[in-house]
């Protein structure tokens, strides 16, 4: 499903494949973290969230690893805007600093509703190519600059 929603452009191009298989395995990891509350997966994804926002995706082991899963599918191309999925990626960044943090100060309940949070856009990435980041940007965009 593809939006045509207002959203941040870049002159980069990524493979939208690739940027879903990321959303799976953000998916896994969040699971894993709701399951075992290992405060580690999460600085972990920040990091990891962090390299695709900056955008340095070459350092990141989920895109590395989406990368090497993609040349298995058939089709494995499919070329977009790099902008929205980096303002993903920032939005990402923060929801998991926010979900460190709040394990830091012993806030489990409010960790793990960012998880279900953060779980939910990964989903909709991963599964239906809706990207939550780009249906968010608009408002934010009027908020901050209107």
């Amino acid at each position: 499903m593809r939006s045509y929603a207002f959203c941040p452009i870049t002159e980069s191009k990524i493979n939208e494949r690739v940027t879903r298989v990321n959303a799976v395995l953000t998916l896994l990891i969040l699971i894993a973290f709701a399951l075992t509350q290992h405060v580690v997966l999460m600085v972990m994804l920040a990091v990891d969230f962090f390299f695709r926002a900056i955008p340095y995706s070459k350092f990141s082991l989920v895109v590395m690893t989406s990368r090497n899963l993609v040349k298995y599918f058939p089709d494995a191309v499919s070329l977009i805007n790099a902008g929205p999925k980096i303002f993903a990626a920032r939005i990402g960044a923060l929801i998991t600093v926010l979900i460190v943090l709040s394990m830091a100060f012993s806030l489990s309940s409010l960790a793990i509703a960012l998880t279900g949070l953060l779980g939910i856009f990964a989903f909709l990435e991963g599964a239906f190519g809706i990207c939550v980041a780009c249906k968010i940007y608009p408002y934010l965009y009027d908020f901050l600059y209107k």
